[in-house]
C-alpha cells in the first residue's frame, strides 16, 4: 500500500510548505449548472488557528471545503493549499488534511475499532503497532475508548461525531476541515466537541470549520469569514471586525427623565450621542470617561436608571454586515 500519510509534517524547506498561509483562495468561482455556488470568493487561512466559515445554508461553505481538498475544481480563480494547487497536487494536499463532513460516512455494522483500523490502513499506517498506537491515542483524546468494541450502529449521534473526529486525526494532518461538526448534537456534546477542536490548535493544527451557528463561531474562531451567496462579505479576527464596524466605545445611559440626558453631548470625551428606545447612547473617546460622565449627570440632578457599556458581539456584527449587504435572510443563521 502506498504511504499516503507520512508520520511527520514537511520541513520548512519542503516545497509544500508556505509562510503566507495554509490556505489561500483568490477570486474563486464555481457553478453547478446555472447555479453559482462560489462567486469570487477570496480569503486566507493562517496556520495554527481556527478559521470559521460562517453563513446560512447554501452560502457555499461545503463547496469551499471540497475545493480546498481538490475534491472539486474551481471554474476560475486561484486556490493554494500548503502552497500547492489541489487540482494538480491533490494527493499531496489530501494526505495532509483531516476531514469530517456534515454527515460522516461510517460503517455501522463494524465496531469503532474496525472503522478506525480500516481508516488507518487507507492512511498508510498499516496494521501494526504504529496504527494501534495512533488509534488508541485518538480514541482516548475523543473519549471513545470504552466504545471501540461496540458496533457503530449502536452509537449515539455524539459518539459517531467523536469517532469521525478521531478518524480525522489518525494520520496527524496539518489541516483539519470540519463541516458542521456539531450538527444533531445536544448542547453538552456540542460543547465537548468544540473544546476538543479548540485544543487541536495547541498541537499545531490549523482548523477550518463551517457552521451556521453564531454562538459556535463567537467562542471558537480566531478568524471569521462571513459568506453569503458564495462570496465573502467580511473576514478577519472577531475583535478586528467589531472594531471596523464600531471603532469607538459606546455607553448607554437612561434616566427617569430622559430629556435630562441631552446634556451628555456637551460633556468632555463624548464624541456623539443618539437617543433611542433604550435611552441615550454615547460614543466616548475612552471608557475611563464614564465615571466622570456619571458624576456630572448626578451633580446636575439627573436620576440615572441605567449605565451600561455596550459589548458588540459577533452576532451584532453578523446582522449588521448582512443588513449592509442588503440581505434580509438573517433568520437562516442561528444564535
Amino acid at each position: 500500500m502506498t504511504d499516503l500519510y507520512p508520520d511527520a509534517p514537511p520541513s520548512p524547506d519542503d516545497p509544500g510548505s508556505t509562510t503566507t498561509g495554509v490556505v489561500s483562495l483568490d477570486a474563486v468561482h464555481r457553478t453547478f449548472g446555472t447555479t453559482p455556488a462560489l462567486a469570487g470568493l477570496s480569503f486566507d487561512v493562517p496556520e495554527k488557528s481556527i478559521t470559521v466559515l460562517l453563513g446560512p445554508n447554501g452560502a457555499g461553505k461545503t463547496t469551499c471545503t471540497r475545493i480546498i481538498t481538490g475534491a472539486l475544481g474551481a471554474d476560475s480563480g486561484d486556490v493554494r493549499v500548503f502552497g500547492l494547487d489541489p487540482t494538480v497536487d491533490g494527493e499531496e494536499v489530501r494526505r495532509r488534511c483531516g476531514v469530517v463532513s456534515a454527515k460522516p460516512a461510517l460503517y455501522d455494522r463494524l465496531s469503532g475499532m474496525d472503522n478506525l483500523g480500516y481508516a488507518a490502513e487507507l492512511y498508510g499506517l498499516g496494521r501494526g503497532q504504529l496504527a494501534h498506537d495512533r488509534i488508541m491515542a485518538a480514541s482516548d483524546r475523543f473519549g471513545i475508548v470504552g466504545a471501540l468494541e461496540s458496533q457503530v450502529g449502536g452509537y449515539s449521534t455524539g459518539m459517531k461525531t467523536r469517532l469521525a473526529l478521531a478518524r480525522s486525526v489518525l494520520h496527524e494532518p496539518d489541516l483539519l476541515l470540519y463541516d458542521e461538526p456539531t450538527s444533531g448534537l445536544d448542547p453538552e456534546s456540542s460543547y465537548a466537541v468544540l473544546e476538543l477542536i479548540r485544543e487541536m490548535t495547541g498541537d499545531g493544527n490549523t482548523v477550518v470549520m463551517c457552521t451556521h451557528l453564531l454562538l459556535e463561531a463567537e467562542g471558537l474562531a480566531d478568524q471569521v469569514v462571513m459568506l453569503q451567496d458564495g462570496r465573502s462579505l467580511i473576514s478577519g479576527t472577531p475583535d478586528d471586525l467589531v472594531r471596523q464596524y464600531w471603532p469607538d466605545d459606546t455607553v448607554v445611559f437612561d434616566a427617569e427623565d430622559r430629556s435630562s440626558l441631552t446634556m451628555l453631548s456637551t460633556l468632555p470625551g463624548v464624541l456623539r450621542s443618539e437617543t433611542g428606545g433604550k435611552g441615550t447612547t454615547v460614543a466616548v473617546d475612552r471608557l475611563d470617561r464614564v465615571p466622570d460622565l456619571v458624576h456630572a449627570l448626578s451633580a446636575a440632578g439627573v436620576r440615572l436608571t441605567r449605565v451600561e457599556v455596550e459589548r458588540h458581539t459577533l452576532e451584532n456584527l453578523y446582522f449588521a454586515v448582512r443588513r449592509s449587504s442588503g440581505d434580509n435572510r438573517i433568520g437562516e443563521v442561528h444564535a
